[in-house]
């Protein structure tokens, strides 16, 4: 029996990136659905659209857009509504038009799909195709096309379930010189990427990410993509408590 597949993205349900992960599923599985925004929701994280009125489209056959809906909203409505009586199996969230990186991740909204995926129970991964910023902003998609079929059946093989998703980045190198798949931890930058950044109209500004904080860990997620050409798997938790604190800080606060 095939695995039911439900993908989402960040990017829009007409973005190339959706239509390169569906190129991707198919390849392992005859039962795809897509519900993705119907409009760009990058930087939307793992928000969900709460007390406001959202609306399914249907695009296609197995093809939904939620509109103003978040990767997070197209996650649930396509476990718990779409599919019915059999979610999927597996979510697979992007690809994404740039890289997922370091701390990057907590604002994603590629991760935010993929981590609802798996707050409902499916095996879930954010992909991403990386853009060398020095170069300008184009994306060249032929590591995800080559290597993303390859980079699911690998995670899909080795998977536990255990209370984990996982955040996939392609290299921007010529997917001959790939260097393979390097599962590593992601990135903890010296403090927050984000910054205020002034407009070129009066009185306006943009949160944005002048630069990369220094240093970077050569074993992390960061370098490992960018400077070394490897696929780069980071597992990531659900469960985000600091477990070894807790029975420390239990006997400080404890009477």
């Amino acid at each position: 029996m095939s695995l039911r597949i439900l993908i989402t993205n960040d990017d829009g349900v007409d973005a190339p990136g959706i239509a390169i992960m569906a190129k991707i599923a198919r390849t392992i599985s005859d039962d795809v659905w897509i519900v993705a925004p119907d409009g760009n929701q990058s930087g939307a994280g793992h928000r969900f659209t709460l007390g406001r009125e959202l609306a399914l489209e249907e695009r296609a056959e197995r093809t939904f857009a939620v509109v103003g809906g978040s990767p997070a909203d197209c996650v649930v409505a396509g476990m718990t509504h779409i599919l019915g009586d059999k979610p999927a199996d597996v979510v697979l969230s992007g690809v994404n038009a740039g890289q997922n990186l370091g701390d990057i991740i907590n604002c994603s909204g590629t991760a935010g799909g993929a981590r609802e995926g798996a707050l409902q129970g499916a095996v879930a991964i954010a992909m991403s195709q990386g853009i060398n910023y020095e170069h300008g902003r184009d994306v060249n998609w032929s590591n995800a096309e080559t290597h993303g079929v390859a980079t699911v059946k690998a995670i899909l093989a080795a998977d536990r379930r255990s209370d984990t998703y996982y955040n996939v980045n392609f290299p921007f190198c010529d997917p001959a010189t790939t260097k393979g798949i390097a599962v590593v931890p992601h990135q903890r930058f010296s403090r927050s990427p984000f910054r205020y950044y002034a407009s070129d109209n009066d009185g306006k500004f943009f949160i944005a990410i002048p630069e990369t904080p220094l240093p970077l860990d050569p074993a992390a997620d960061f370098e490992a993509m960018r400077r070394d050409g490897f696929i780069t798997v980071t597992p990531m938790l659900l469960q985000q408590t600091h477990m070894a604190l807790v029975g420390d800080l239990a006997a400080r606060l404890t009477p």
